[in-house]
């Protein structure tokens, strides 16, 4: 019933002020109205929302409860405000891997220390031996640099050993220091299987991951969640996947009469030819154990008004998920993840009652996609792209709230995607309205657009932006931002992720009425929003298009 008070409210307030009903709806959204939801998602009652669990269960609960509340349809299909999806969990053990070279002894590398490495089809066991390995460079094919890291080699039933990064020696070349997804290893290993490789190694450097190799091996060392059925073990010609330390790579390089260093150097032409490691051979085994999850991802939607616009819609996205309860930290096990993701839930809680609060002033419908699995590979909002409850063709644009500004009000906005999208030129002017700047991405080459939901929805064309806190604090002292970063890094995925005393929601208001009349003017334009010309993800949405246009 809130809604419809708010609409009327709205509605009788109009002829006594200047202010619109979107100004009216925006202006309900209050730091108090977010609190409540982060109170409660951040409670150890949650049990830290980890993907298939009680609390992940709990939290699926509470949405559709809020949802049905304020009057937001169930939308995931079947009447229904739940998408189901399958995962399996891998976990890795007797991982080996050695080097033979003609004539000489095998060396061993040690797992953990030197290579990481897990099955890339869902095996339960891998024994790859006396395989071929041939260096291909960054891996990269992208017909639109003139770039193509194979050229015409074939390297079917071959270890593949790549550069990580993508091309940076040029601003004319892969956006410069912008780390692109030809930079990302999930590129990496897709482009091996789609060459037919057996296996695919990826040469760790601090500089080219952006982190150390304590990230690699903690990270890959523990139980890896996939979509159940992605990479099955008859369908794909890749058996492994895996890094290896620069140290190793040096190695490796050394018993094929190679200079790692001259290697590296070398990738950075585009006229790199593949070099095989001539004299080389290695041997991968490993074991795997396999559990299944079931998860889901609860969908809803304020229809539209108009009649040939209201089967078109906004997206907006949050993940539920945390990680749930680990080690105990003095005492305390549970990771409540307040800021992330509890903070970005309520605020897209928070834009959906509002919507529905005017939605007859509203032309296309706005659809609400809280995914889970995000913590464990972006898989809810994976399952989503590969199983679209609308058309990607039909969806205007995606705005991604994971995390948000939890630290008071700031003068500037960072979005991750600046100046790629229209709907990131609807931001920048509504920002302005605020009396606020935009700003892009200050750390470009840690190549965060893919990192988070938003990027599958680009993958299937959708224009997406995902906005950040900004940096310039009102009212908090020349070294707020420093402290804000210290309590922000120390809290970060730990049992600290809680509401503390540096909280001030007064940001993550502001915030969150910007990106609710950024969406109201996608959602009430004459166009679809867009890719910017030249964009890697514009071809795909043309086609997605092309597809709507078809039927």
């Amino acid at each position: 019933m809130k809604s419809l008070y708010l609409f009327i409210a709205s509605l009788t307030l109009l002829g006594a002020c200047s202010s619109s009903p979107a100004d009216q709806a925006a202006n309900s959204i209050t730091k108090d109205s977010l609190l409540r939801h982060i109170e409660t998602l951040s409670s150890d009652d949650f049990m830290g929302r980890a993907t298939g669990t009680e609390g992940e269960q709990m939290t699926v609960d509470y949405l559709i409860s809020e949802f049905e509340d304020m009057g937001a349809e169930p939308a995931a299909g079947g009447n229904s405000y739940t998408q189901e999806f399958p995962l399996l969990g891998q976990s890795t053990s007797n991982a080996e891997m050695s080097v033979r070279t003609d004539g000489r002894t095998p060396f061993a590398l040690q797992y953990y220390d030197e290579f990481m490495a897990w099955p890339a089809n869902q095996a339960e066991e891998v024994d790859v031996r006396n395989a071929e390995l041939v260096y291909v460079g960054y891996g990269i094919q992208a017909p639109e640099e003139e770039w193509d890291d194979f050229k015409g080699v074939d390297v079917e039933g071959k270890i593949l050993v790549m550069k990580n990064n993508d091309p940076e020696f040029s601003p004319d070349v892969f956006a410069g220091k912008t780390r692109l997804y030809y930079g990302r290893y999930s590129y990496k290993y897709e482009k091996a299987k789609e060459m037919g490789a057996l296996g695919a190694i990826i040469i760790h450097t601090t500089e080219t991951a952006g982190y150390g190799w304590n990230v690699v091996a903690n990270g890959w060392s523990r139980e890896r969640f996939y979509l159940k059925g992605e990479g099955d073990a008859s369908a794909s010609p890749t058996k492994f996947n895996g890094w290896l330390t620069q140290e190793a790579s040096r190695l490796l390089f050394e018993e094929a009469g190679l200079n790692l260093a001259e290697q590296m150097d070398a990738a950075d032409s585009r006229d790199f030819e593949p070099v095989e490691l001539s004299g080389v051979r290695m041997n991968v085994s490993m074991d795997a154990d396999y559990r299944e999850i079931e998860s889901q991802n609860v969908i809803a939607k304020v229809e539209g008004s108009d009649p040939e616009l209201k089967d078109e819609y906004l997206i907006l996205t949050a993940h539920l998920d945390h990680l749930g309860i680990t080690t105990p930290v003095e005492g305390d096990s549970i990771n409540n993840g307040a800021s992330d993701n509890a903070a970005g839930v309520s605020a897209l809680l928070e834009m959906m009652e509002a919507y529905k609060s005017i939605q007859p002033v509203l032309k296309r419908s706005v659809l609400a996609l809280v995914v889970s699995a995000e913590e464990v590979g972006l898989l809810g909002s994976q399952y989503w792209a590969e199983n679209p409850t609308v058309e990607p063709g039909k969806v205007t644009a995606n705005i991604n709230l994971d995390g948000m500004n939890v630290y008071g009000k700031t003068r500037d906005v960072v979005v991750v995607g600046y100046g790629r999208t229209s709907l990131s030129d609807l931001l920048e002017e509504e920002a302005r309205q605020q009396g606020r700047t935009v700003k892009p991405d200050p750390y470009p080459e840690r190549g965060y657009f893919y990192r988070s939901d938003h990027f599958n929805m680009a993958k299937v064309g959708i224009p997406a932006i995902f906005p950040n806190p900004g940096t310039e604090y009102i009212d908090k002292g020349d070294n707020f931002l420093a402290v804000r970063d210290s309590v922000a890094d120390a809290n970060y995925h730990t049992v600290n992720d809680e509401i503390n005393e540096y909280w001030d929601l007064s940001g993550a208001e502001i915030d969150t009425r910007l990106f609710f009349m950024t969406g109201f003017r996608a959602l009430n334009s004459e166009n679809l929003q867009s890719w910017d010309s030249g964009d890697e993800f514009e071809a795909t949405r043309l086609r997605m298009l092309e597809r709507v246009e078809g039927q």
